[in-house]
């Protein structure tokens, strides 16, 4: 306690019971009596102080590890944290796809579709929901929207999405962006945060792995809130962990970069499919490519391409540049043609008429 003078501060401590100070040896004592360790016995070798010696080594180095330990715990935690709980509505070729990377790693995944794919899911240790209602009752994370262009707006419409947590997030990875962003904005109780997505690559284009393959993505509505905002950023991470090439842009700039990156390639392959073309002998590396793209474009539904013509207002100006495109180029073709002969016609016949100058009449 203090005491209440002002010029002098006393501390009072506790009466502690007197301890009587060790004798001095005697002479000629034992000198190791005077060491701070008290021996039983007679006095350890070097020997017996091995054992100890290196017990005290294993502590130190003990206590050096603590804080990589520390690190290595807290490093999991954040793992834990960023692993979410994610519900893929439409699980066919494309939600599969996905689902591999997702379950790789460490997501817990959900799984719903018009098909029976329980087997499947199961192989990629998802939980596979024939009723939505049992699905969103498990109160995923994040609800994924990985259905076909053309029945995007039917299978939202069929979500029980008020059995889902107020402030869930809806994703899309549609081929077109402006559309699902008006159906999600519309359909969706306005709690709920919506990211509207597309990995510009599929199962063909990334077999050898996502690394470097563009990943867009169009953060609409993110409540302000740290926890939202995490959960967001934790989705995205999933395909930053794995190489994408994150571009974050709006989604009406993405429709009008699609209608030419993607729209103009499917309808170019298919238009190739139409000829029928097989390899040859002599193949050249053009060639090869343009069977290629044949094999790229065709291996999608004929949906998914109708789907980016009908639901990306961009498409039907580029369908008419395109043949716009093939007229000018058949145009400058034909008019060479007609100039070789008329040349061939009336110059390099020898009943072309003669219109030399002489000729002409005054």
């Amino acid at each position: 306690m203090l005491s209440s003078s002002t010029s002098t501060l006393r501390l009072h401590q506790p009466n502690r019971p007197h301890r009587p100070h060790p004798a001095a040896p005697a002479a000629g004592g034992a000198t190791h009596l005077a060491s701070p360790l008290r021996w039983r016995g007679h006095a350890p070798g070097a020997a017996s102080l091995a054992p100890l010696r290196a017990r005290a080594q294993r502590i130190r180095a003990l206590d050096a590890a603590q804080p990589f330990d520390f690190e290595s715990r807290a490093a999991g935690l954040l793992e834990e944290r960023q692993r979410l709980k994610i519900a893929i509505v439409g699980f066919g070729n494309f939600g599969q796809f996905l689902a591999r990377n997702f379950a790789r790693q460490g997501h817990t995944l959900l799984a719903h579709s018009r098909t029976d794919h329980s087997a499947l899911a199961s192989t990629l240790g998802a939980s596979f929901f024939t009723d939505p209602h049992d699905l969103c009752e498990c109160h995923p994370d994040v609800v994924l929207l990985a259905t076909s262009i053309l029945s995007a707006e039917a299978v939202l419409r069929s979500l029980p999405v008020h059995r889902l947590r107020r402030n869930t997030l809806f994703v899309d990875v549609l081929s077109v962006k402006e559309f699902p962003k008006n159906l999600l904005l519309t359909s969706l109780p306005p709690d709920f945060d919506v990211i509207c997505t597309h990995p510009m690559f599929g199962p063909e284009s990334a077999r050898d792995g996502w690394d470097g393959l563009p990943f867009v993505f169009d953060k609409v509505r993110v409540g302000d809130c740290p926890a939202r905002r995490a959960r967001a950023e934790a989705f995205l991470n999933i395909f930053e962990r794995e190489g994408c090439r994150m571009v974050e842009m709006s989604c009406a700039e993405h429709d009008a970069h699609a209608a030419e990156t993607q729209f103009l390639t499917h309808t170019v392959g298919r238009m190739l499919a139409m000829l029928e073309l097989r390899s040859t002998p002599i193949n050249t590396k053009g060639y090869e490519t343009l069977l290629r793209l044949v094999d790229n474009t065709c291996s999608d539904s004929f949906d998914l391409y109708n789907g980016l013509f009908m639901y990306n207002k961009n498409s039907t100006e580029l369908l008419n540049r395109l043949e716009w495109a093939m007229d000018s180029v058949k145009k400058k073709l034909f008019d060479g043609l007609h100039d070789v002969l008329r040349k061939q016609l009336f110059e390099g016949s020898p009943h072309a008429p003669n219109v030399s100058s002489s000729n002409v009449r005054k």
